[in-house]
């Protein structure tokens, strides 16, 4: 397998949920492994919670998640954003239009002085995503 950059996300009990809704959004196949999945003395309260989630899409994108185990300090998602760019202005602006609903915009997705329609938006789960459509070539 090649090496790959691609985010991966923390929740405080969420990370089914969030990566079910992402799958919504992005289509592909989603792997959850729980903690109780990988041994019967799984910390108490977490053996439905995710210990390693993935998201693969045909697209080529790749999330991966997991709910922070007991002893671990949670700090949601204000330290880094999830990047979605390219040309295919459709297939983004449904991605975009998804993800920005019931969460809360910060840069409407709009033509930019750099050329690209680019948008900034916090989702539902507290997650920053920029959506960049290359306007060039």
């Amino acid at each position: 397998m090649a090496s790959r950059l691609n985010p991966y996300i923390n929740f405080n009990g969420e990370a089914r949920q969030a990566l079910e809704f992402y799958r919504s959004v992005l289509g592909g196949d989603l792997s959850l492994n729980g903690y109780g999945d990988f041994t019967p003395e799984a910390p108490p309260g977490y053996e439905d919670k995710i210990m390693h989630g993935m998201l693969e899409t045909g697209g080529g994108f790749t999330l991966m998640a997991a709910d922070v185990p007991p002893g671990m300090e949670h700090r949601p998602g204000n330290n880094f954003s999830v990047s979605l760019s390219g040309d295919d202005a459709d297939e983004l602006r449904g991605y975009w239009e998804k993800l920005s609903a019931d969460g809360e915009v910060a840069v409407p997705l709009e033509k930019q002085m750099w050329g690209d329609v680019f948008g900034m938006c916090t989702d539902k789960f507290g997650i920053t995503w920029m959506v960049n459509i290359n306007q060039q070539g």
